[in-house]
């Protein structure tokens, strides 16, 4: 193999640059040409290729986002642009590709390992919904957001008296606001993973508050059923507290990446970048018990949900 591309796609997270830049620089100490693809798939189809040296990735570690930029790509979804696609990476002479991003973005990569092209992916999401690995790069600094709002939001709750929900991402996996909760000393959580149970919630307010608590913090998952504007109201009206709404949104995605964001980021990195070099089929690398590990790509996406129940139930015990 002499050349290989690099790309981010969906959504962003913090550590993505320093996946990049393991990526290049690895890249270029085995001898091989690295590709920075931009904009993802569409970048891609739109031929948005460059070639990238040591210098390209200089002084973006410490950075959030992704020096590639990225984006979404419905056209990517069809047969016909994939194939347009793997075209593209046939004129450049490039073999193998590492992908950067969340579930849809491996499955895309999936699309191109079934024509011949190598990929490498890695997990690329602060949701934490890539089932083959323990964490996702970015996570780690979305949860620490998280709790320094938590922080900020617990001055002035207490200083009012009042209950306040706070929204957080992660779409289907309430990973962010499990973490989130265990962390940030929350009294209540809620997640898809489990049934919502709004008494339970006004229940635990409301003997907090005859325990003499000045606040309340509840961590809500953006994708339980209820909207988080009517559930506020409810809350109010049942416990006769005066309930305010945070949504964290983007916000969870920008910033600085910690440590552990930037080591997983470089060592899933240099492992694609590895594994690219000694002709290894497509694979999925992540972290598992601590260690980097790389599964069939198909196989790997294939996994089953895992979700932690005993953290879950962990909540209901120090918030007591």
């Amino acid at each position: 193999m002499k050349r290989i591309g690099v790309l981010t796609s969906g959504g962003d997270s913090p550590g993505m640059n320093a996946a990049i830049r393991a990526v290049v620089r690895c890249g270029i100490d085995a001898g091989l040409e690295v590709w920075g693809i931009e904009r993802g798939y569409e970048g891609l189809l739109d031929g948005e290729l460059k070639l990238m040296d040591r210098s390209s990735v200089g002084d973006i570690l410490h950075r959030g986002g992704t020096v590639l930029k990225t984006a979404r790509s419905e056209r990517f979804r069809e047969d016909k642009w994939i194939d347009r696609a793997v075209e593209i990476l046939q004129t450049f002479g490039i073999e193998g590709v590492v992908i950067i991003g969340g579930d849809g973005s491996l499955h895309g990569g999936l699309g191109l390992a079934k024509r011949g092209i190598k990929v490498m992916g890695l997990p690329g999401t602060i949701d934490n919904d890539l089932n083959y690995t323990d964490f996702t790069i970015g996570f780690d600094t979305a949860v620490s957001t998280v709790l320094e709002a938590i922080s900020k939001i617990r001055d002035t709750s207490s200083s009012h008296d009042r209950t306040s929900v706070i929204e957080v991402m992660g779409r289907s996996c309430g990973d962010i606001a499990l973490y989130s909760a265990i962390a940030g000393g929350a009294e209540c959580v809620l997640i898809p993973e489990e049934e919502e149970d709004i008494n339970k919630v006004c229940r635990k307010i409301i003997e907090g508050s005859n325990r003499g608590k000045l606040h309340s913090i509840i961590i809500k998952a953006e994708g339980t059923p209820t909207p988080s504007g009517e559930l506020v109201k409810l809350i109010e009206e049942r416990t006769g507290k005066e309930t305010k709404l945070v949504v964290l949104s983007y916000l969870q995605r920008g910033g600085s990446p910690t440590l552990n964001d930037r080591m997983l980021a470089t060592l899933c990195g240099a492992k694609a970048v590895e594994m690219l070099k000694d002709d290894f089929e497509s694979k999925a690398i992540g972290t598992v018990d601590g260690h980097i590990v790389a599964y069939d790509l198909e196989e790997a996406l294939n996994m089953p949900k895992r979700f932690d129940e005993d953290l879950y139930k962990l909540i209901d015990v120090l918030s007591k």
